[in-house]
């Protein structure tokens, strides 16, 4: 496949089987002489800037900071500036941005060409007309291109409503009631949603905080990657008010955490067909990043319906948007409503000129600069590097990739699966692992503020993204502060049950 971002993939079971082998030793970290004397020091002195503005938010944001990518131990750092493969915060202190805003600046930060095509369209009509504009058509046809199965897309502020939106017509076609998920997949913070979120068998224990129970008695978890689970829930659906849909991350959940067999998603295909439900590939994150086809491009799997974000804005606000069959996508309303059984989606500021344009002119250039393939190469040199390093200094720790979409598992924190068809069974394994999981997730965030004093941005220090301005020489720089880091983790006692 052309722009394609995958040039290998890697056996779940040998990659599940080293996370297994990490969450059974105690955890491995940079020692506390390194990290209180060079790593806070860091931030205390070099980072004067970026603290006064995190006190001062916390008297009116809560948390002190808007978004939950923003790495926030010991303190989060404040960034002014992002070009290319290079984050600046507001100390004048330079990053490799290992990040890019989440995923979706596969071009890196800030692209001349986006940039441009934005200030000309505010130039000319302002970001936002609340009226229809050329660039949607433009958008959807661009798609469309290069997704054959989303013969109709409809954007909207974000991947959260966009998955919301796609549940409610699943349930309209299909007139069954269930939606099953796997168990670890994000798919935004919608009530229904959050369950089984990080950690899969977690159902609503872990982080469902001020939703009521009974929002979860349609959803159902199952094992990903568990065929046989999958079916299994599946035939008990059909007694207990059918299923609407599956709703997958196609590479895995929590974008290739836990990584998935390559025949899996056909294997699910498969499964929705015989027993009449929906199947949804929620491509926020691999849209046009896996490949310009996506993860159903790669995996060469039609879903009926396409959750989008990130890319499909390049960059820009306003992210997010659901396609797929004319007879499902269709069934969202638009416009003043029409009184027909219809989806009720909507949003002042969905398909904002703005948002739109950027996503389109983003996928045009993705496409005339082969960026998926240049990414993804990029993110097996990274992965490449990284394990070498991982081998030099004799580390458990677990390296991978999916193309662009990098994992290095230093603790496990989110290694664990509690799957089981018995909410008791489920609720025991979380509450007796529980604090030693969060020990873990504690470690990984130090092991985080470590690789951000060394100059690398990364998500929570456990996943990073390549993007087509991760040169040779960018990646060169990263693996020599990496191996800085690498050198001060010592064995602790911590970590065990």
């Amino acid at each position: 496949m052309n722009n394609c971002g995958i040039s290998r993939w890697d056996s779940p079971d040998k990659i599940n089987a080293a996370l297994k082998a990490l969450t059974e030793e105690s955890i491995w970290e940079v020692d506390d002489d390194y990290y209180e004397n060079t790593i806070l020091k860091y931030y205390d002195e070099k980072c004067t800037n970026s603290k006064a503005i995190y006190e001062e938010a916390k008297e009116y944001i809560p948390g002190g900071v808007q978004h939950n990518l923003a790495f926030n131990k010991p303190f989060p750092v404040a960034f002014r500036k992002a070009e290319g493969a290079y984050l600046y915060d507001e100390d004048g202190n330079k990053y490799l941005d290992f990040l890019q805003a989440g995923g979706p600046t596969i071009l890196g930060s800030n692209y001349p060409a986006i940039r441009n095509a934005v200030i000309e369209l505010l130039n000319e009509c302002g970001p936002v007309t609340g009226l229809l504009h050329k660039s949607e058509l433009l958008l959807a046809k661009e798609i469309h291109k290069h997704m054959p199965g989303v013969e109709m897309f409809r954007m909207l502020g974000s991947g959260t409503e966009s998955v919301m939106a796609s549940l409610r017509i699943a349930r309209i076609a299909t007139g069954n009631k269930r939606i099953i998920k796997e168990g670890g997949d994000y798919h935004g913070w919608s009530d229904q949603m959050v369950y089984g979120t990080k950690i899969p068998g977690s159902r609503g224990l872990l982080e469902s905080h001020g939703i009521p129970r009974r929002l979860y008695s349609l959803t159902d978890e199952v094992r990903p990657n568990d065929l046989n689970m999958l079916e299994s829930m599946l035939k008990l659906n059909k007694f207990r008010g059918g299923t609407a849909a599956v709703i997958i991350e196609p590479c895995g959940p929590e974008s290739g955490t836990r990584p998935v067999s390559k025949e899996y998603n056909k294997g699910v295909r498969y499964l929705c067909d015989k027993y009449g439900a929906l199947l949804i590939f929620d491509e926020v994150v691999t849209g046009f990043r896996t490949s310009i086809g996506g993860a159903q491009g790669y995996f060469d799997v039609t879903p009926d319906l396409t959750i989008f974000g990130k890319i499909v804005a390049g960059g820009y606000p306003g992210a997010g948007g659901v396609g797929g069959k004319k007879e499902y996508a269709g069934l969202m309303a638009a416009g003043v409503a029409s009184g027909k059984h219809r989806a009720y989606v909507g949003g002042t500021l969905a398909a904002a000129p703005i948002s739109a344009l950027a996503g389109y002119t983003c996928i045009k250039e993705i496409e005339r600069n082969n960026a998926c393939e240049i990414a993804g190469k990029a993110g097996d040199k990274l992965t490449d590097g990284i394990n070498s390093l991982i081998q030099q200094y004799r580390l458990p720790f677990v390296a991978y990739n999916q193309g662009s979409i990098c994992h290095l598992e230093c603790t496990g924190a989110m290694s664990f699966d509690f799957s089981s068809f018995s909410i008791l069974k489920s609720a025991v394994g979380l509450l007796r692992n529980k604090e030693m999981m969060y020990e873990r997730k504690d470690s990984m965030e130090r092991m985080g503020a470590a690789y951000m004093a060394n100059g690398l941005v990364t998500l929570a220090g456990s996943r990073l993204y390549t993007s087509m301005a991760t040169t040779d020489e960018v990646i060169d720089d990263a693996l020599n502060r990496f191996e800085e880091v690498f050198k001060h983790v010592v064995p602790t006692d911590k970590g065990l049950l």
